[in-house]
């Protein structure tokens, strides 16, 4: 087993910090930073902000120049070895004459794998992973996702009242949580390549769905997904007339609808028992890109993803506000029969913003 030193584990904490601040930018690409170091001197720093720019390494080594000759490099993610839009990070490692590489997590995507630890190697470099690993794994949960399962990271996100209930008996729900809640979700809608809804909340609520951050923080804008089994997506819907972000809807199998030119559809089969098979439906988006895919649904959906065990994490805003018996539910379709039938979800984070108190959950 490698020994890690302090000035090792600091140079790669440092790494993963950087990593985040490209985590609005870099869909599809994950996120990755870099530090090149001797000892506990700082030569260099970069990260990935977003994908056909330079990698995080190209960037730290452009920041040490000359002095990364018998350095460290330290790496989220295994370098590159392969041309994409840019060309391998492995190479220019190499060529910048660093004497070790060590990195937090080997890279799954099938092009890289193990390849450009192989190249490092091969050319004399000193190569180490494993260091914080699962902090580098949990950073780019998404990008794990989708390479080792075929579809994205799934957060749920709720807004509830103290006694459980997310919208009142008629559907109102403007508004349960506060400013500050609202304000949150567009910092997690930023880092996630897509948001999905169902058709109920589009014609309960008509949506935008999209990203608002303060001025100048920039972000890439994810792709919004309607579950539409029946075709009904109106014309009129802010999700195909305001422009601001791309729009897919996804219908049954045997259904034609009538969607205009604004909007890409496809379909999705049909179960028989009904409902439509959410399981191809997320691997369709893996497809497309999307690590991270955040849920924002009705207890309809939202019940049927955690039922079909398709629910990574549930991003809950309580709101101190009591809405009734009558109002409606968090996820629809949890019935268990027994105690030793409930549904466990284990406690990531709580903090309070502003009035409310925000709760991420694992369903792992």
């Amino acid at each position: 087993m490698t020994t890690y030193s302090a000035h090792d584990h600091a140079h790669m904490a440092r790494a993963l910090q950087l990593a985040e601040r490209a985590a609005f930018t870099t869909q599809p690409n994950p996120m990755v930073g870099c530090v090149i170091a001797s000892r506990e001197r700082v030569l260099g720093e970069g990260w990935h902000v977003r994908a056909g720019e330079p990698h995080a390494e190209v960037m730290a080594l452009r920041a040490a120049g000359s002095s990364a000759q018998g350095a460290t490099a330290y790496v989220t993610l295994e370098p590159c070895a392969h041309h994409g839009r840019t060309p391998p990070c492995a190479d220019a490692l190499v060529a910048a004459g660093v004497t070790r590489v060590v990195a937090a997590s080997r890279d799954p995507y099938y092009q890289v794998a193990g390849q450009g630890f192989a190249k490092l190697e091969a050319a004399g470099i000193t190569v180490e992973h494993g260091l914080m690993q699962a902090q580098a794994r949990h950073l780019n949960r998404g990008f794990f996702s989708r390479i080792e399962r075929g579809r994205p990271w799934v957060r749920v996100k709720l807004g509830m009242s103290l006694d459980g209930r997310t919208a009142l008996a008629n559907g109102e729900s403007k508004w349960i949580t506060s400013d500050a809640s609202r304000a949150d979700v567009m910092r997690w809608r930023a880092r996630s390549g897509a948001i999905l809804t169902g058709i109920g909340t589009v014609m309960a609520d008509n949506p935008r769905l999209t990203v608002r951050l303060p001025e100048g923080e920039d972000f890439v804008a994810p792709l919004r997904v309607v579950v539409d089994e029946h075709g009904r997506l109106p014309a009129t819907s802010h999700l195909l007339t305001d422009g601001v972000a791309p729009t897919l809807a996804v219908h049954g199998d045997d259904v034609v609808p009538a969607y205009g030119d604004d909007v890409t559809a496809f379909a999705i089969r049909r179960f028989v028992h009904g409902g439509l098979d959410l399981g191809a439906l997320l691997s369709q988006l893996a497809q497309r890109g999307v690590n991270e895919l955040q849920v924002e649904a009705g207890a309809t959906l939202s019940g049927a993803l955690l039922r079909n065990g398709l629910v990574d994490e549930v991003l809950l805003y309580v709101a101190p506000v009591l809405l009734g018996a009558h109002a409606k539910p968090l996820f629809a379709g949890i019935d268990p029969a027994s105690m030793s039938e409930r549904l466990g979800l284990r406690l990531l984070d709580t903090r309070a913003i502003g009035p409310d108190l925000r709760l991420l959950l694992s369903t792992h």
